[in-house]
């Protein structure tokens, strides 16, 4: 039996990380699920958006970050971007091998399994199409579908900037869909945390008819079941705390999480170091 002194605190908070504001359409559905968990978020917003990005840098910030939330006493990390799990999640579950990760795997399995067309397409960022894991999943789970891959440039800035109804932004979703479409396409998989805040101008654009996948309440799930797994689950019954941190302007992130209708909580900044890829907080 452990001493009382060694067991473990369930309150610590689960560490969550994207490059901008994408991760909280995961936030969101954790929240739901785990009211009582405490939660640290970390923005990158120094290096938003990833997507464009080499696999080798954003491997650098995320075990940066990683090792920050570590020393915040996360109990387990949500990578809440799959630019970041694509590139990273492999590694950093080789690096911290004791600490729990949950990443985001496009949700080409509920696609394949529901697509009456057996075509399906994937929207994500170049590095997520680049990664390990995309082809593992279509290889695993995508046998007789087609599955078709389309980027959209500039989309991340502009759910970044509030843009979520803005021409330009229609106009950037317009181009990548509308070709999934015409290939007879009836699924679209979300595979990018930002997406999930334009999915009503998605529908306008696709339809009723199709289906669109958003991964967000699956990956809240999978974090209830890991911290049940490990007993690390916080079970009290008082509302969880949430603390948001941000490598670039903290009164920005502020403003986007108003218009995203979490406020009232103080953003922290953080200094971001590549050079020694490690996180401090700053002055």
């Amino acid at each position: 039996m452990k001493r009382s002194s060694d067991a473990f605190d369930s309150r610590r908070p689960i560490g969550m990380f994207d490059s901008g504001i994408g991760g909280i359409s995961i936030l969101r559905e954790i929240r739901k699920l785990l009211p009582a968990e405490n939660i640290i978020y970390l923005a990158d917003q120094t290096h938003v958006p990833y997507g464009p990005r080499p696999l080798e840098e954003v491997q650098r910030f995320s075990q940066g970050i990683t090792a920050y939330l570590l020393e915040q006493g996360a109990k387990l990390i949500v990578v809440a971007c799959n630019t970041a799990s694509a590139a990273s999640l492999q590694d950093l579950r080789r690096g911290f091998p004791t600490l729990p990760f949950v990443g985001m795997e496009p949700a080409v399995k509920p696609a394949a399994e529901t697509t009456q067309s057996r075509v399906v397409g994937v929207l994500a960022t170049p590095t997520t199409f680049q990664g390990e894991l995309y082809a593992s999943v279509v290889e695993r789970f995508a046998e007789g579908v087609t599955v078709l891959p389309s980027v959209l440039p500039g989309l991340v800035e502009q759910i970044e900037a509030g843009q979520l109804e803005h021409a330009h932004t229609r106009q950037i979703l317009e181009q990548g869909i509308q070709p999934l479409l015409e290939a007879g396409a009836d699924t679209l998989v979300l595979a990018c945390t930002h997406y999930p805040f334009v999915i009503p101008l998605i529908r306008e654009i696709a339809g009723n008819a199709v289906q669109v996948i958003d991964p967000s309440p699956a990956i809240a799930r999978q974090t209830a079941r890991l911290l049940e797994q490990a007993t690390h689950r916080n079970d009290q019954q008082a509302q969880g705390t949430l603390r948001f941190v941000t490598s670039g302007d903290p009164a920005f992130m502020s403003d986007q999480l108003d218009r995203l209708g979490v406020s009232g909580i103080r953003v922290e900044e953080v200094c971001w170091t590549t050079a020694e890829t490690e996180l401090s907080q700053a002055d």
